[in-house]
């Protein structure tokens, strides 16, 4: 075969991926970004797209005076404690320090954002929502790629990395056509492939047993970064550490609203224009719409008598205990299960302070946002024998597992939820890299030619809140150009100099 040539090959067309091939492209370099799906997005691409980031200047012109260090410091309260412990404060005070910088380049290539919004326990606002939705990331960047002459093959997928004399030299790939072809580079390899939540195997060998019927919320999320950069001898950290699993529900067959808006062009510009001057209250509603799409049932609804029944309308879990429930959830046999209320349950969750999902202090979901807004999952009637019917679960087993759960009280209103699955979100996995983002190995030596971002790239950073993945991924990626012409530049001044001496000798 006759290898193809470039300055820097992305592996993974995903947030990170194009944000680091738009870099490289800016910075002069001939870039191959190679992609498994049909199509770039990655798990940025199904997201609600919020970028959280200190010092903006939408935080000025709000008149909201923020740091990076206060951010770095509100970072750590929001993983458990068991989960925080394991940060890398070095690298996260990196990220906070670069992310504001990277949402004004984002908003250089045409995305819009509104906000900030709050989101404790930040102590100030700080999340930025994109416009119209996370899809704009992904055709923005696009679009961006391609003014720089980056080219984007699909249907590619990286299957071994190319190693010469301890240096990563390119990489081998299958195309769409199931064809073994290779790229060689003059300058790196980039790891931009996200994280490895659908991968039941690294989830098992690092996080345990018990897991292995749960999936990840993006099904192509293979780690396939990970496993190159261990083969390639990488260090790897963090590894045990996952977002979930966590109770979703089910996505709607149809596409979300904000997925039918336009990402670019003047309609998109039009629309910025009016999000930004949206009163509270509409913005709330907008967002309690993405809440009953996106977000988790809230665990307190288990502990407030709420109970998981499967299709044989059975109860199969202790509820309250979550990685109980979670596997639960993951081993019947559709690998789902209902919620049912109780009258008792569905008066308390109709009004603060108890919300079925939330995003804290933007919006709250109660009973009847679900039975308006997302009537494919959640339904209401007044007996069992109705709720039976509706669900097609067995109305005999259904009515003994409610009275063994809710005692005398199985009189009406009742509303199911569902049907639930467990899912994995995200892991907080990634290679060690420096601060150029050069990947290093178990001695801690570099690994020459090989680089990461993204979720690859995480360097043992938990980042727990909400819009941090994405602005990480874009920050890296933003960064990773400018770090590859620096070390390019040094090496081309490092073999000028040595013409001479060779010479002499």
């Amino acid at each position: 075969m006759t290898p193809k040539h470039v300055d820097v090959l992305v592996i993974g067309a995903g947030g990170s991926g194009l944000a680091a091939a738009v870099s490289c492209g800016e910075q002069g370099f001939e870039t191959l970004v190679l992609e498994s799906c049909r199509q770039p997005g990655g798990t940025t691409g199904i997201a609600v797209g919020s970028f959280t980031a200190a010092e903006t200047s939408h935080q000025q012109v709000a008149g909201i005076v923020d740091s990076a260090e206060q951010h770095a410091i509100d970072l750590a309260r929001f993983a458990p404690d068991e989960i925080e412990q394991k940060n890398n404060p070095v690298s996260r005070e990196f990220f906070s320090r670069h992310s504001a910088d990277t949402l004004d380049w984002l908003e250089s290539h045409g995305l819009r954002f509104v906000g900030p919004v709050a989101e404790p326990p930040n102590k100030q606002p700080r999340m930025h929502n994109v416009i119209p939705g996370a899809k704009a990331y992904i055709a923005r960047l696009q679009l961006a790629a391609r003014k720089q002459g980056v080219v984007i093959q699909t249907q590619a997928t990286a299957s071994k990395l190319l190693i010469e004399e301890g240096r990563v030299v390119g990489a081998e790939y299958r195309n769409h056509l199931g064809q073994t072809q290779q790229v060689l580079t003059h300058v790196g390899v980039i790891l931009a492939t996200g994280d490895y939540a659908n991968n039941q195997e690294l989830i098992r060998r690092f996080k345990g047993g018990g897991y292995e019927c749960i999936e990840g919320i993006n099904p192509h999320a293979q780690g396939l970064g990970h496993i190159l950069a261990e083969q390639a001898g990488a260090k790897l950290l963090n590894m045990d550490v996952t977002y979930g699993p966590e109770l979703r529900f089910v996505a709607t067959a149809k596409r979300p609203f904000q997925q039918w808006l336009p990402a670019t062009g003047p309609l998109a510009a039009i629309q910025s224009w009016l999000a930004r001057r949206l009163p509270d209250w509409i913005f709330r509603k907008l967002i309690k719409r993405l809440l009953v799409t996106w977000q988790h049932p809230e665990a307190a609804l288990f502990h407030d008598g709420c109970i998981l029944v499967n299709q044989q309308g059975l109860r199969f879990c202790d509820e309250r205990s979550e990685k109980e429930r979670n596997i639960g959830v993951s081993i019947q046999s559709d690998r789902q299960a209902y919620i049912l209320m109780s009258a008792v349950q569905i008066a308390q969750y109709s009004q603060w302070p108890h919300f079925i999902s939330t995003a804290p202090d933007i919006a709250y979901a109660y009973v009847d946002d679900y039975l308006r807004l997302r009537p494919d999952i959640c339904h209401q009637a007044i007996t069992l024998e109705q709720i039976a019917t509706h669900y097609r679960l067995p109305l005999a087993q259904l009515q003994q597992t409610a009275a063994g759960a809710f005692g005398q009280a199985t009189n009406g209103p009742w509303v199911m939820l569902g049907p639930v699955k467990s899912y994995f979100t995200t892991t907080e996995g990634g290679a060690k890299i420096n601060e150029h983002f050069q990947v290093v190995n178990e001695e801690d030596d570099l690994i020459d030619g090989l680089f990461a971002v993204g979720q690859c790239g995480l360097n043992g950073m938990v980042l727990w809140s909400h819009g941090c993945h994405i602005a990480w991924a874009m920050t890296s990626g933003r960064l990773v150009g400018r770090a590859l012409r620096t070390l390019a530049d040094q090496t081309t001044d490092r073999k000028k100099r040595e013409v001479p001496n060779s010479t002499s000798r």
